[in-house]
């Protein structure tokens, strides 16, 4: 195995020297610390990256924080898109990522504290945690680093990353209007949450430039779930029948919405458009194929590693990213047929 030494003896340089060029430290002469990392490369030299870390004290590695280790459902591949661009950037930074699970830490009666110290944790992403987990607030008064995704918070230790939901929802329905739907209903994940609230927003914009009235009673909450999306939007389109389109904040809740219609007999579109949003994998191969706003998930994991890894080395790093996306129109809507 060869070792600094070794590359000191080859380069004839002191092993400080070797130490200092290959850690980035910019009191090495550039000529020089080309040269050791020549010499390095040409003799194929690792390095030992606990040692690395007992010197600088860092143990660089961040950690992804989640509800639980899977979604419940497992269509939903929102997760796995978001650990893709973290893990990504981290391993091209040279950091490790540790994914861990919010739910597990509270069973175990471990606090958000005690996972960054027990697993030498500089900094932390989160994703997909409730808007009143308690973890959030113990991440936005920690002094270790962090950044949310989907969550407001910004402040001298977090930074923000999401979509542009209020604008995707906007899309979705200017879309619906476009194609002659005038009778536009919404299936909302909840009323707390930040890209519920967001979407809401869109939703209502969307009408008011189509000069249509916001009518509450055709707004349901379905959790961000499939199943209890198909009980809401039964009981939506039996009350008002007149419905002609369905804007949901969320893939699955779409998938339960055309359950539904198809349970009560709609033929799809024809009779029911529907807009999802996130662009899930599976979307793309509903009967028919769901026309969805695409949020790019892994751009999201990716940003969010950025920023979270340009503050613990100590870059100017923003606080906020607002990541634009686009609708995706497929086969899931065309204009009303009544």
């Amino acid at each position: 195995m060869v070792t600094i030494k070794d590359i000191a003896k080859a380069a004839n340089v002191s092993v400080t020297t070797v130490s200092r060029a290959l850690n980035g430290y910019d009191d090495v002469n550039e000529k020089t610390r080309q040269r050791i990392k020549d010499v390095a490369e040409k003799m194929q030299y690792s390095p030992n990256m606990t040692a690395r870390r007992l010197v600088t004290n860092k143990s660089s590695t961040i950690g992804l924080l989640t509800s639980s280790s899977f979604p419940s459902n497992p269509k939903d591949t929102f997760t796995m898109d978001v650990i893709s661009g973290v893990n990504e950037y981290a391993s091209c930074a040279d950091y490790d990522m540790i994914l861990f699970q919010s739910e597990f830490a509270k069973r175990q009666g471990k606090t958000y504290h005690q996972l960054c110290s027990e697993r030498q944790i500089e900094g932390v992403i989160s994703q997909g945690l409730a808007h009143d987990d308690a973890f959030l607030q113990q991440m936005e008064e920690s002094s270790v680093p962090c950044v949310f995704i989907d969550h407001p918070g910004e402040n001298e230790t977090t930074s923000f990353v999401s979509a542009d939901n209020a604008a995707g929802a906007r899309e979705a329905v200017r879309h619906l209007v476009s194609l002659g739907h005038r009778e536009i209903a919404f299936i909302n994940g909840d009323d707390e949450a930040y890209i519920s609230l967001e979407r809401m927003k869109g939703y209502k914009e969307g009408l008011q430039e189509a000069e249509i009235a916001f009518n509450e009673k055709k707004v349901r909450l379905a959790y961000f779930n499939e199943e209890e999306a198909c009980a809401r939007s039964i009981e939506l389109l039996e009350e008002f029948p007149e419905i002609t389109a369905v804007f949901c904040s969320s893939d699955l809740m779409a998938m339960g919405v055309m359950r539904a219609a198809q349970q009560l007999g709609y033929e799809l579109p024809d009779e029911l458009s529907v807009v999802g949003y996130d662009n899930l994998v599976i979307s793309q191969y509903t009967t028919p194929a769901l026309t969805t706003v695409h949020q790019n998930k892994y751009k999201m994991g990716n940003t969010a590693a950025e920023l979270l890894i340009n503050r613990l080395q100590g870059k100017e790093t923003k606080t906020r990213v607002i990541i634009p996306g686009s609708l995706l129109v497929r086969k899931s809507t065309c204009p009303p047929r009544r």
